[in-house]
Parts: C-alpha cells; sequence; structure tokens
C-alpha cells in the first residue's frame, strides 16, 4: 500500500510504550489463542464450545505490570502507517456519509501492548483487535498479526493490517446507522443459533464495508494488496478456525461467517463501491 508521506489520522492513542497492567491469561500460548479467535473483530455471539475449552484449560491468571519502554524504529513506523490507514478510513466514510445526506463522526484508535482497560471492559492482547461501541474506539495489538499469519496462514502484508482496521471501524459505521443496536435487541429475543446467524450478518456487513472502503481507496493500492487482504479474510472464517482448533466443524456455532463468506462479502464491497449492496441480512429471509 502506498502510504509514507501521506496525511496521518489525529485520532490516534498509541499506548504501546507505556507499562502494562491488568489481567492477562498466564502462559499465553494455546490458551490466549483460543480466546483470540472467539473474539476475532469483535464478534457479537458466542462460540460456547470454544468458550468452554478455553475456560477449562485457565488455571491461573496473573497480573503483569511493567516499566514503560520506548518505541523501536520500527514500531514508530508502524504507528504511522496505522495512523495514515485510519486517515484513509476518515476520508472515503466522510465522503460516502456525505453523499448519503448523514454526519460520520470519527471513531479513535489506540494501540496498545499487552492488556487495556476500555469503556467495556478490560481486554488482553490475546483478545484480537475489536471496536468498542461504548467509547467509539478500535483497539489493536498488533502482534496479532505474526499469529494470523504463523498461526492461521494468511499470508501477511500490510494490507492485512489495513483489511481488519477497515474491518473494524465498518462495526463503528454499524454503531453510527443503529446496525449494531438493532441486531443486539434482535439477539435477546430469539434461540442461540438464530442469535448466531444475526451476528454472522453483522460480521460480513463488516467485511464488506472494509472492501467498499478499498474500492474508494483503489489509488494507494499495490500488486499483491488485495490477495493480502482476501487471505486474511480466509483466514479468520468459522470453519477454516474450527476445523484448526478442534478437528471439525459445527455451522450452528459459526458468529463470523464461512472464508468463503467473508472472501465473497469483502470482494463484494470492493467491486461494487456501493453502500446499498451490503444487506447481509437479507440472507436471512
Amino acid at each position: 500500500m502506498k502510504w509514507e508521506g501521506r496525511r496521518q489520522s489525529s485520532n490516534m492513542e498509541d499506548r504501546r510504550g507505556m507499562g502494562t497492567t491488568g489481567k492477562v491469561v498466564a502462559g499465553g500460548g494455546l490458551i490466549g489463542l483460543v480466546f483470540l479467535v472467539i473474539q476475532m473483530f469483535m464478534g457479537g455471539g458466542d462460540n460456547a464450545q470454544l468458550m468452554q475449552e478455553l475456560q477449562n484449560q485457565m488455571q491461573q491468571q496473573q497480573t503483569e505490570t511493567g516499566p514503560a519502554q520506548p518505541l523501536s524504529e520500527a514500531d514508530q513506523k508502524m504507528g504511522e502507517f496505522v495512523a495514515t490507514v485510519l486517515a484513509d478510513t476518515e476520508d472515503v466514510w466522510h465522503r460516502i456519509f456525505e453523499e448519503n445526506g448523514i454526519k460520520y463522526v470519527e471513531p479513535k484508535m489506540v494501540l496498545f501492548r499487552g492488556s487495556v482497560q476500555t469503556a467495556c471492559g478490560g481486554a488482553s492482547s490475546a483478545s484480537g483487535p475489536f471496536y468498542c461501541p461504548g467509547d467509539q474506539k478500535v483497539y489493536m495489538d498488533l502482534d496479532f498479526f505474526d499469529e494470523l499469519r504463523t498461526r492461521f496462514g494468511a499470508k501477511g502484508g500490510d494490507y492485512a493490517i489495513a483489511y481488519v482496521i477497515a474491518h473494524e471501524v465498518g462495526h463503528h459505521v454499524q454503531t453510527l446507522l443503529g446496525t449494531s443496536g438493532e441486531v443486539r435487541k434482535l439477539q435477546q429475543k430469539v434461540s442461540d443459533v438464530e442469535s448466531n446467524k444475526l451476528s454472522v450478518c453483522l460480521e460480513l456487513q463488516a467485511d464488506f464495508y472494509a472492501g467498499l472502503w478499498t474500492h474508494y481507496n483503489q489509488k494507494y493500492l499495490e500488486e499483491g494488496d488485495i490477495e493480502e487482504a482476501l487471505s486474511a479474510a480466509q483466514a479468520v472464517g468459522d470453519d477454516a478456525i474450527q476445523k484448526k482448533m478442534q478437528g471439525h466443524v459445527v455451522p450452528d456455532s459459526f458468529t463470523h461467517g464461512t472464508s468463503e463468506q467473508r472472501v465473497k462479502w469483502f470482494g463484494k464491497g470492493f467491486k461494487t463501491g456501493d453502500i446499498k449492496q451490503g444487506d447481509t441480512f437479507a440472507t436471512l429471509n
């Protein structure tokens, strides 16, 4: 992605150099990874089977506090990249909202390491990137992308990061448009299976919005960027994760969509560039 020398968002808060304090899973490793894939991209539903596995494995928790550490040159450059991507999302969504006669309110982004406190509660780095509607902030521990590449086979690359940021900003868009709130209300009235289906629709729409953003941002694309995004989307499909973690899939427990669905909806957003084409909930009818 062509990003250097361009505008960076002022809506960034970089806490990576701060000492971390909070509850984290002792030992990390597989335990943290299981939690990561459950919470991937701020899903609304629960994968009960995997969550139970996590709880069974969890023996203890410990509080870790570390001294403040200066950011390396690589860390600083990554922060600049993330700030540039966030600025691009601001530009695109201001344009789309204006075209539809509504006002876009920009989200904030927090980079952290270890653990973080949010309006949605405390979280560890094992949670993966997520959006908190309570404070309208996207939270990211960038170490997540090493896990995505080494453990789940994603290609990696800067556009994989851009895709995830765009997906999380997509959840912010859903909050502004009232979609998330309506889904939460519906989920309280239906069965767990139906609730999971609604969660899948919400996640696939965020993928569509990530593709839509990419459509508007094509002038900054480089060769291989789309493949990086699609590889990341494929790696975090419910079926791919369940096969890897438990050897079989349980469709009724899906909360984010299959690899094929995630790739499809990202692609639809990218190809159409039309926000009106992102009604993933129509598939429930």
